[in-house]
């Protein structure tokens, strides 16, 4: 009886499976097949956060040292302090040989574990450590491509092709070290949730971060996700890399602040207005609902080995932790990359295993993430309220209320003393300083020293 099931299964499935480029329309969502392979680890995690209430530590593990997953498991208490409750691990997967670069984004199996790191049992370790201190891991999931030496390379119509029927890498990316998927083939998408959801069972994770998350097909997402949220014992986090709107009715908690950032940038960098803030405050929300945010971040592993570390992007300690005030309490749920918290100098290049991160530097930069993320742990107005802002072109200035719990936040993203005028508003009103607890009498003009930042709630 348990094989025709699932032999019905495969051929509901199968029955929407159509070919070339034409549109594939999501087969009937059911609970994954659960064979042999299936064994479910530890009891999965009760304590998810409200999604709103997330704040995200990106784990390179390769510059952690020694660089596997006990390296990072002696770091948790570490993160946890910061006030993170979602940790990403970077792709823990074996990294192809052919044609490749060391990638951990160039995937060769997608249920094995990169022995460089460790093993499945040192996974379902940290995994476990992370659940007893109250975080969640979710992992890095690479949907858009494989490597060449991929076994699934076998299955040609599993991967683009050109005219002459070559495998071809991802067009216009530039990525050489990596075959495209074929996102019209319904055996290989199957394969590929049923992937994710191997890690959902014998590695009770989380949730994914998904790579590339505007280059598969948005129905994909949508099936994909749909099906791991049929898995009833877990609560799931989905993050996509990516900026598309579609990704939001696709099912992703979250979409990528990419815009965001670059604006930041030009900000510190161009003098472009604060105002341009305010924008993007409504255009990466394009298509969000309910309790859909937009991650956002003033460092990752791509544009610190690009562009730089926040402490060179924007204006040295006092400048990148007054962008990440704007990070963490406007309009977004925070992250922050391996080796942020102490300010780190020094960019980890591709393919990183170079520099290891030195965790004893500069404790007052930590000092000052752990009370910046306090305060948002601790105030609803800043997790889940109302935004307004009343940003100028030098100050970012924005209240956020939820019912009787307001805050107001007056950040100076100049390198020059900037005197802001207070809108009627919150002119000649009584606060409390967030952070000190000291009373604020405010008449009608703060002046703000230089990337200075001053935050007040009643």
């Amino acid at each position: 009886m348990k094989n025709l099931i699932i032999v019905f299964i495969i051929l509901i499935l199968g029955c929407s499976k159509t070919s070339g480029t034409a549109a594939v329309t999501p087969p009937i969502v059911v609970p994954p097949v659960i064979d042999s392979t299936y064994i479910q680890h530890g009891t999965p995690y009760a304590n998810m956060p409200d999604s709103r209430d997330v704040t995200i530590y990106q784990v390179n593990m390769r510059v952690f040292n020694p660089g596997n997953f006990q390296s990072v498991v002696s770091r948790l208490d570490s993160i946890k302090a910061l006030g993170v409750n979602v940790i990403y691990l970077m792709p823990i997967y074996p990294v192809g040989q052919l044609k490749a670069f060391n990638s951990p984004y160039c995937v060769k199996d997608y249920k094995s574990i990169n022995t460089e790191f460790g093993t499945l049992q040192d996974l379902k370790g940290l995994v476990d450590a992370a659940h007893n201190r109250n975080m969640a891991v979710i992992l890095d999931w690479v949907a858009n491509h494989t490597s060449w030496d991929n076994s699934w390379i076998n299955n040609k119509a599993w991967y683009l092709q050109d005219g002459s029927g070559n495998i071809v890498s991802p067009p216009g990316m530039g990525w050489s070290d990596v075959a495209q998927l074929n996102f019209t083939n319904t055996d290989m998408r199957l394969a590929m949730i049923n992937a994710m959801s191997y890690w959902v069972y014998n590695a009770n994770i989380d949730g994914f971060r998904c790579d590339y998350a505007d280059g598969p097909p948005a129905d994909f997402w949508k099936q994909a996700i749909d099906t791991l949220r049929n898995i009833k014992t877990h609560k799931l986090l989905m993050l996509a890399e990516g900026s598309r709107s579609t990704n939001f009715s696709a099912g992703f908690d979250y979409n990528f602040g990419f815009n965001f950032f670059s604006t930041l940038k030009t900000i510190y960098s161009n003098n472009t207005s604060v105002l341009s803030i305010d924008n993007l405050n409504i255009s990466e929300y394009t298509n969000s609902s309910g309790n859909q945010q937009v991650v956002r971040y003033t460092s990752n592993h791509d544009v610190d080995g690009s562009d730089g570390t926040p402490l060179q992007l924007f204006g040295g300690k006092d400048g990148s932790l007054a962008s990440f005030v704007v990070v963490a309490y406007m309009k977004s749920v925070p992250m922050i990359y391996t080796g942020q918290e102490v300010g780190t100098a020094v960019k980890f290049t591709f393919p990183f295993t170079g520099t290891k991160v030195d965790w004893t530097i500069n404790p007052d930069i930590t000092a000052a993430y752990k009370k910046i993320i306090a305060f948002r742990n601790s105030s609803s107005a800043i997790l889940q309220g109302q935004l307004t802002s009343y940003s100028t072109a030098d100050v970012c200035a924005f209240t956020k209320i939820l019912g009787t719990d307001s805050v107001l936040v007056l950040v100076n993203l100049r390198n020059t003393i900037s005197n802001y005028t207070l809108p009627t508003a919150i002119a000649n009103s009584s606060w409390t300083d967030a952070f000190n607890a000291n009373t604020v009498a405010l008449n009608t003009q703060v002046s703000l020293q230089p990337y200075s930042y001053l935050v007040m709630k009643k």
